[in-house]
C-alpha cells in the first residue's frame, strides 16, 4: 500500500509537477459529469474525457468511472468492479506492478478520491491531488490539449505491464450489514456524506426515494474543503469531524448516493488517521430501489 515516491494519499501541484515523467509515477484525470437532479428519480452522469480532452495535465490519462471502470452489469451506477476486471481496466490505462498513481478531477475532487479508494482497494499505491485541476491551472503548470498525453503518446498506447490486484478486507461494506447496522443489530456508525437537502430530504434525489438511512449521521463530503477545492487544514478538518464523529464510533460505514461524495470522507477520515472506516458501494442508489427499506427525512 505504501510507496516511497508518494508523501502520504494527498500531494499538492507542486509536488506533481516536480515529478511529472517519473516512468513510476502515472496520473488519471477521473473526471465525471452528474448534473443535479431537477426532479426525483433524475439521473444523468456521463464520461469527463471530453472535458480532459479540452485540458489536462501533461501525461495524464482519463479514467473513466461511468465505462470500463465501473460494473456495467451491477444494478446501480458507478460499481466497483471485480478485482480482476479493476486491474485489467487500469493496466491498460499504464497502471502496472511497482506503480503509484495520483488521481485528480475538475470536479471538486470526489471523483478523484473514488479513484483513490477503488486503487486502495487493490493495494495499489495512490494519492489525490489536493485542489484538482483548478489547482494545477492556478498554479500555472504546463497544460497539454486533445487526446495526447504530452508526454509523445497518444492515450490510447500507454506502456503497460502486468497488474496483480491483492484486494484489502473491510474496504466495501454490503447492504446486508448495513441494514443490520441500521437496525441496531450489530456494532456500527453510519455516515451519510450528501449535502443537508439530500440527507434530509429537502432537495430532489437521483434516485427513487428522498432521505437517509435510520440512524445516519450527517457528514456532507464537501464541507470538508475550503473555497479553492482544497482538504481544509488538519486542525479545521479535524474540528469539523469531530461536531459529528466521536473517536470512540467505529467502524464507520461511510455512504451518499452513488459512493462518490462517501469517498471524499473517507480521504478526509484517512488524512485523520482513522483507519476503521468501510464504503457502502450501493449507497442510496440502491438502498432506495426496495420500497421496503426505510428513509427517513428531516434531520
Amino acid at each position: 500500500m505504501t510507496d516511497p515516491l508518494l508523501p502520504g494519499p494527498l500531494v499538492d501541484d507542486a509536488w506533481l509537477a516536480a515529478r511529472l515523467g517519473d516512468p513510476g509515477l502515472i496520473v488519471l484525470d477521473a473526471t465525471a459529469l452528474l448534473p443535479s437532479p431537477r426532479h426525483d428519480g433524475d439521473h444523468r452522469s456521463r464520461s469527463g474525457r471530453a472535458e480532459w480532452a479540452e485540458g489536462h495535465i501533461p501525461g495524464s490519462r482519463h479514467a473513466d468511472l461511468t465505462g470500463e471502470l465501473s460494473d456495467q452489469g451491477a444494478r446501480y451506477h458507478f460499481a466497483v468492479p471485480a478485482p480482476e476486471a479493476l486491474a485489467a481496466a487500469l493496466q491498460r490505462l499504464g497502471v502496472r506492478d511497482g506503480s503509484a498513481v495520483v488521481a485528480y478531477d475538475s470536479g471538486g475532487g470526489i471523483w478523484a478520491a473514488r479513484l483513490w479508494w477503488m486503487l486502495r482497494s487493490i493495494s495499489v499505491p495512490a494519492a489525490v491531488l489536493d485542489g484538482g485541476w483548478q489547482a494545477w491551472e492556478a498554479g500555472g503548470h504546463p497544460i497539454a490539449r486533445g487526446d495526447e498525453t504530452g508526454g509523445g503518446a497518444t492515450s490510447a498506447t500507454p506502456v503497460t505491464g502486468p497488474l496483480t490486484p491483492v484486494p484489502r478486507s473491510g474496504m466495501w461494506t454490503g447492504i446486508e450489514t448495513v441494514r443490520a447496522v441500521s437496525r441496531g443489530e450489530r456494532p456500527g456508525t453510519l455516515v451519510c456524506a450528501l449535502p443537508p437537502g439530500g440527507f434530509d430530504g429537502s432537495a430532489p434525489t437521483r434516485y427513487s426515494r428522498r432521505g437517509h438511512i435510520p440512524g445516519s449521521l450527517s457528514l456532507p463530503g464537501r464541507g470538508l474543503l475550503d473555497g479553492t477545492g482544497r482538504f481544509l487544514p488538519a486542525a479545521e478538518l479535524a474540528e469539523r469531524v469531530g461536531t459529528v464523529l466521536k473517536d470512540e464510533e467505529s467502524p464507520v460505514i461511510l455512504y451518499c448516493g452513488g459512493g462518490i461524495s462517501a469517498a471524499g470522507a473517507a480521504l478526509a477520515l484517512t488524512l485523520l488517521g482513522r483507519q476503521d472506516i468501510t464504503l457502502y458501494d450501493g449507497s442510496l442508489e440502491e438502498w432506495s430501489q426496495d420500497p421496503s427499506r426505510p428513509l427517513v427525512t428531516g434531520t
